[in-house]
């Protein structure tokens, strides 16, 4: 039960975070926290509910699975829901359970039980009708998934039709799709030596393969699929777990072959234990095991609760760990003036990649954990983007090491830091700051901002170093003969920095308003704000009050806007940089809604126009552009020399055309 009654404001932001994981794990196929992340927030979340009921509301995380399924696929209702589990972490977790079973259905649920590896992959459901696949889906949001029948038919071991004569008519097949750890290794040499991107982990791409729009990109990615159950059925005669896991292989399923029947929930405990020793030999990733109660007549009576089974859990395993140590902790200044200790890792294999880097987020991070320069640390990752320094090994720690102390001073520029009431981050409040210069002007010619190409961050060293740009309005000013001394810039590619630079003058509002690296701003933030406003000028005059009332924006967002505007150093940048030719203009008022609804990415060299005329003519006809590929673009068009872009569309499944095919269906192939 937690500590106090927290306020339903506190509750409800819970409930916005954990809906925004399920978005990005459930939808996106793109997680930011880790399993076991995600699990402590869902348990907090269901703690508070269940201490408090007047806290719960009918559409909690609690009361659902996953997320709404994305629009590309066709969508797929089913009868019977595909429920999530409940997750214990402890023993007296699962002991708790039992208990809680056998108060519902009394001496039956003491007994007999199904367990299985709890598979790290992506649930599917396969429907056969007389015998014949005829539906693959995603779980979706347990009723509602996503059709890949597809891409479920190359999946291997999975039987275009059931074997035997004993087959129901109609059957649903629940399991687990999954990429063996050799099959995923396989795959990501034949991505060395294309040349291309290595893939993550196997979950993320086994997730990204069934979400593949070109089914022979699914074929190729040797997928494999287990399954564990069933959902609406007609006339099987099944009676409990085990006689279904028989059935399923009977019928030609593959099934997991070290599902055991476990008698006593003492079997159960053992056979975690041995599953957790077995786990890192496997050859395909687990998280945990999966409970049932064997007997269907339990399950019936014990019931459902809105998300979960009674009578099934899942007992999880801690996230992968590495030991290594920490060899400095070291200060890094971002854009923004934040300062963030970062340690530096004596190298170690965590997760299947090799992890050097952990940052540690701030001051009160770093006490929290009580990390130390020279501790022996352990490391998770688990599959997560981000690497996680867990805590210090106390008892390995050698002598006193200083505690770790946010300096006093930023250690680029020397200026004394501040770290604002209320807030986490400490900063540096030199604007001037060479970091925050450095990471400003990076952000000025990104991709999704200016995409001024060939200013990496090897030339903005150069470019600072020698003084020939303080802030981003400096660069409207250089000449090839400026750029011609720097090192590796031979005449042509000063010419084409110089061409670039020039092209970025004719630039969305939108963009530009990215550009400009307010806080909290990002590219969706800046897209609400063009469309509200007409100039940049009447973007930074306006009132807070009015700005917090613009949906999507808010009053958090709000007040960094009118601080940002009301700098006299961010107010002297824009005026240099529309003295200098930038014309930021507002989105185009679209001429025809033949493009609605459909997203544009334009990557390489166009010949017949340049990428913003692209993009204004497909704002004119209702449809909109984006800098970078998702499973939600319609479209990528690929110019000369197609880059990441091309690579990533062709990894998703997008539709690529050429720019030839782009003039077709915008009308002007003729012009």
């Amino acid at each position: 039960m937690p500590e106090k009654k927290p306020s339903a404001a506190e509750v409800d932001a819970l409930r916005r975070e954990i809906e925004h994981h399920d978005y990005r794990y459930h939808v996106l196929d793109d997680p930011l926290v880790s399993d076991a992340e995600y699990d402590a927030l869902m348990r907090r979340l269901v703690a508070i509910e269940t201490a408090y009921p007047d806290l719960a509301t009918p559409d909690s995380p609690t009361q659902k699975v996953g997320a709404p399924p994305r629009g590309q696929f066709a969508v797929v209702t089913r009868d019977v829901p595909m429920l999530s589990l409940e997750n214990a972490m402890e023993e007296a977790e699962v002991m708790e359970w039992r208990e809680r079973l056998v108060r519902a259905v009394g001496e039956a649920g003491g007994s007999g039980y199904v367990c299985e590896p709890k598979m790290d992959g992506v649930a599917v459901e396969i429907v056969y009708r007389d015998g014949a696949l005829a539906l693959g889906a995603t779980r979706g949001d347990g009723v509602a998934g996503e059709d890949i029948t597809a891409n479920v038919r190359t999946i291997r071991g999975v039987p275009l039709r059931l074997r035997g004569e004993g087959a129901p008519r109609a059957l649903s097949v629940r399991g687990e799709v999954y990429m063996t750890l050799a099959d995923f290794e396989a795959l990501n040499q034949q991505q060395d030596t294309a040349g291309a991107r290595r893939y993550v982990n196997p979950r993320n791409t086994t997730a990204g393969s069934l979400k593949q729009l070109d089914a022979r990109v699914t074929a190729a990615r040797a997928l494999r699929f287990f399954a564990y159950g069933i959902g609406a059925h007609e006339g099987t005669g099944l009676s409990s777990q085990w006689e279904t896991l028989a059935a399923l292989r009977e019928w030609g399923l593959p099934t997991n072959p070290l599902a055991r029947r476990c008698n006593t929930i003492e079997d159960v405990v053992a056979y975690h234990r041995e599953m957790g020793e077995r786990r890192d030999a496997l050859p395909y990733e687990i998280d945990g095991v999966v409970i049932k109660a064997d007997d269907f007549a339990v399950q019936a009576e014990a019931g459902t609760r809105a998300r979960s089974p009674r009578w099934a859990l899942a007992w999880k395993y801690p996230a992968q760990e590495a030991r290594t140590r920490v060899l400095a902790i070291e200060v890094q200044v971002g854009r923004t003036g934040a300062l963030t200790p970062v340690a530096r890792l004596d190298p170690v294999r965590v997760g299947g990649v090799t992890v050097s880097n952990a940052t540690l987020h701030n001051q009160d991070e770093v006490a929290k954990k009580d990390v130390r320069a020279g501790d022996w640390v352990w490391v998770r990752r688990a599959g997560d983007v981000i690497p996680e320094v867990v805590g210090p090994i106390l008892e390995l720690r050698e002598g006193k090491p200083r505690r770790f102390a946010m300096p006093e001073r930023c250690p680029v520029c020397d200026a004394r830091v501040v770290r604002p009431e209320g807030e986490a981050v400490t900063r540096c409040p030199n604007f001037a700051c060479p970091a925050q210069v450095k990471g400003r002007l990076l952000h000025f010619a990104s991709r999704g901002a200016m995409d001024i190409e060939g200013l990496g961050e090897k030339i903005a060293d150069q470019l600072l170093g020698a003084g020939l740009v303080t802030d981003p309005a400096d660069l409207y000013g250089l000449k090839v003969a400026d750029l011609e001394p720097l090192e590796r810039m031979a005449q042509k590619s000063a010419e084409n920095l110089v061409a670039s630079i020039a092209r970025s003058r004719e630039i969305t509002l939108a963009r530009f308003v990215y550009a400009l690296g307010i806080r909290n701003v990002g590219e969706t933030v800046a897209e609400i704000l063009a469309g509200h406003f007409a100039s940049i000028d009447a973007l930074l005059a306006a009132p807070e009050e009015a700005l917090a009332e613009i949906h999507g924006v808010g009053p958090v967002i709000a007040r960094e806007i009118r601080v940002w505007a009301e700098t006299k150093e961010n107010r002297a940048i824009v005026r240099r940089l529309l003295k200098a030719g930038v014309r930021p203009a507002g989105a185009p008022v679209a001429a025809s809604d033949e493009l609605a609804g459909q997203t544009f990415v334009f990557t390489g060299t166009l010949t017949r126009m340049t990428r913003e005329e692209a993009e204004a003519e497909v704002k004119k006809r209702g449809g909109k552009s984006s800098s970078s590929v998702s499973k939600k673009t319609s479209y990528v068009v690929a110019g000369e020399k197609a880059g990441s872009k091309l690579e990533k569309a062709e990894k998703l499944g997008v539709t690529v055309i050429d720019e030839d095919a782009f003039l077709e269906l915008i009308g002007k192939k003729g012009a």
